[in-house]
C-alpha cells in the first residue's frame, strides 16, 4: 500500500484540523467565505476523524496544498494522543534534551519533545522555559534539576500531571502553588528540585495550544449562533409587526382587498 492511498484514511490530529481552521479564517477575513459557508465548514472541520475527510474543506481555497493535510508518517504520529499510555515511550526513546544553560541568555525547550528521567538546567542573569504540555515522557516520574542564580526558570505542565516540587530557595524561592492537584490515572509525575539564589523556580499549569484554540473556536461559534438567533428574532419580530400592519389596513379599507 503506498502512502498516498493510505493517507486518506488515516486519523487526523488536533493539530491537523486548527490548521484546516486558520485556512478557514483566513478564507473569511479575505471575504473568500461568508459567515454562514465560515460555519458549516469550521464545524465539519470539528467532526471531521480522517484526512480523507478534512481535504475536501479546504480544496478550492488558497494554501490547502501545503496546510490542510500535512505530509504523514506511517511509522508514528508526532502529535502527543489523548492517552498519557502514549505519551511514555520508555526508556527505548532516549530523551531528546537532557540539559539547558543559559548565561545572560535564555533557553526553551517546547513543543513535540521528549522529556528524560531527570532534566538538568541553569540559569545565570538569563531565563529559561522548560513546556511539558506536547512533550513526550522517558519514564512515569521525570525529575527537573533547575538551578537558576540571579535569574529564573518557568516550568510549564498540562492538566492532568502531578507536580511535587522540592527546590531549595536562598533570596529566591520555589513555586509550589501547583503542589497537592491530584494527577489522573496513568499521568506522569513531575518532580521540580534544585537551588534558586536570587532567582526563581516557576511552575505553571495550562492547556496545551490546541485544546486552547478549540475552546476560543466554541466561543466564536457559541458567539455567531446567538447573534445569528438574535437576527432570526428580529426578523420574525419585524414580519409580526407587519402582519398585524396589513390586518389592521384590511379592516379599515376591506374594499381595496376584495377587488384583488
Amino acid at each position: 500500500m503506498t502512502d498516498d492511498a493510505a493517507a486518506p484514511d488515516l486519523r487526523a490530529s488536533d493539530a491537523d484540523r486548527e490548521r484546516v481552521a486558520d485556512i478557514l479564517r483566513d478564507a473569511l477575513a479575505e471575504g473568500r467565505l461568508d459567515m454562514e459557508e465560515f460555519g458549516e465548514r469550521l464545524d465539519a472541520t470539528y467532526r471531521a476523524r480522517t484526512y480523507g475527510e478534512l481535504t475536501p474543506i479546504t480544496r478550492d481555497l488558497p494554501g490547502h496544498g501545503t496546510t490542510a493535510v500535512p505530509a504523514v508518517s506511517l511509522t508514528k504520529d508526532t502529535e502527543p494522543g489523548g492517552g498519557w499510555g502514549e505519551r511514555i515511550v520508555g526508556a527505548s526513546d532516549s530523551g531528546s534534551s537532557s540539559w539547558a544553560v543559559a548565561v545572560m541568555s535564555g533557553f526553551q525547550r517546547k513543543g513535540h519533545w521528549t522529556a528524560p528521567r531527570r532534566f538538568n538546567c541553569f540559569a545565570f542573569w538569563g531565563g529559561g522555559e522548560i513546556d511539558l504540555r506536547e512533550a513526550y515522557f522517558e519514564d512515569r516520574e521525570i525529575v527537573i534539576n533547575a538551578v537558576a542564580i540571579m535569574g529564573g526558570v518557568d516550568v510549564i505542565v498540562p492538566p492532568g500531571v502531578e507536580v511535587v516540587v522540592r527546590g531549595v530557595g536562598i533570596m529566591g524561592g520555589f513555586d509550589h502553588r501547583e503542589e497537592g492537584v491530584p494527577g489522573e490515572p496513568g499521568a506522569p509525575r513531575v518532580v521540580v528540585t534544585g537551588l534558586a539564589f536570587w532567582g526563581g523556580v516557576g511552575v505553571q499549569r495550562k492547556l496545551p495550544r490546541a485544546e486552547k484554540q478549540r475552546l476560543r473556536e466554541e466561543r466564536r461559534r457559541e458567539k455567531l449562533e446567538r447573534r445569528q438567533d438574535r437576527r432570526r428574532e428580529l426578523g420574525s419580530s419585524v414580519q409580526d409587526h407587519m402582519d398585524r400592519y396589513n390586518d389592521l389596513i384590511k379592516k379599515r379599507h376591506p374594499d381595496r382587498h376584495e377587488d384583488h
